[in-house]
């Protein structure tokens, strides 16, 4: 199979919806250091009626394009850390590329059940009380092991479900590499690109990606990452979490309500492609 030659049909309506969420994809990542995965998937699923598979190789390929433009703002402020994304990126890396192949034996059903668990826990993790590191704490030496460990786990989610990654990159940053939560999330964005491409090249070859809509979503989403980053300094962080963390728990307790009877009743027989 050509992994790059399936077209997905959109109406005009379609078309804008497409346009409308993907702002809010890039809005998320540049103003939170994550959350695009999580809005990707299910808009290309449910809104725009592309396979689940597809979908989320699909996520994957916007989500790292997008992430790249969403560091541009943090970077020029002086909020990513290259050092400490690029060693946490490479082995996230690994994770993504290796669950992004097995990610192929795993039924179509039984993905979006876990991607909904996961937007669930990502969701109650981002309404938690922060207590991370504040501005003024300094970046210490980093644990290579667990940070390789981290990595690994994060890479991992990221390539086997298209989930997982900033709201799971920036507390380990805060937490094992002593960063400031601003340089976490510049840093974050770094580690988002870097696996998501790692986790997208897993699927090749198995699963066909419309390059057209890809562009469409991703063109609108770094449109709303540039924004996200110039006010990401401005907002408060803690009340757009606890706000964006409210709709990603609505988003995945209705999915994991649509896909439970496939997977626990009729056995994982979602159609693929």
């Amino acid at each position: 199979m050509n992994p790059l030659v399936e077209a997905v049909a959109l109406s005009d309506m379609a078309l804008a919806l497409a346009l409308l969420f993907s702002l809010a994809i890039g809005l998320a990542l540049g103003l939170l250091g994550g959350g695009g995965s999580i809005l990707t998937v299910p808009i290309l699923v449910y809104a725009l009626g592309v396979e689940p598979k597809e979908a989320i190789a699909t996520s994957l390929l916007v989500v790292g394009i997008t992430s790249l433009a969403a560091m541009i703002p943090h970077a020029r402020a002086g909020a990513v850390r290259f050092r400490t994304g690029l060693l946490f990126g490479a082995t996230a890396m690994v994770g993504a590329y290796g669950a992004g192949r097995v990610a192929h034996f795993v039924p179509a059903s039984v993905l979006l059940l876990l991607f909904s668990a996961m937007m669930v826990a990502t969701a109650l993790a981002m309404m938690r009380p922060r207590s991370g590191a504040s501005p003024e704490i300094e970046a210490k030496e980093l644990p290579i092991g667990k940070v390789i460990l981290e990595g690994l786990v994060v890479g991992g989610v990221t390539g086997l479900v298209g989930a997982g990654g900033g709201f799971l990159v920036v507390p380990a940053l805060v937490l094992l590499g002593g960063l400031p939560m601003r340089a976490a999330v510049g840093t974050s964005l770094l580690v988002i690109a870097m696996k998501s491409f790692a986790g997208f090249s897993g699927y090749l070859g198995h699963v066909a990606i419309d390059l057209r809509l890809a562009a469409l979503v991703s063109g609108a989403a770094v449109v709303g990452s540039l924004f996200g980053g110039r006010f990401a300094g401005r907002l408060s962080q803690d009340a757009l979490r606890r706000g964006f963390g409210w709709f990603v728990l609505a988003m995945g307790v209705g999915m994991f309500a649509t896909q439970a009877p496939d997977v626990f009743g009729a056995g994982c027989a979602l159609p693929t492609r």
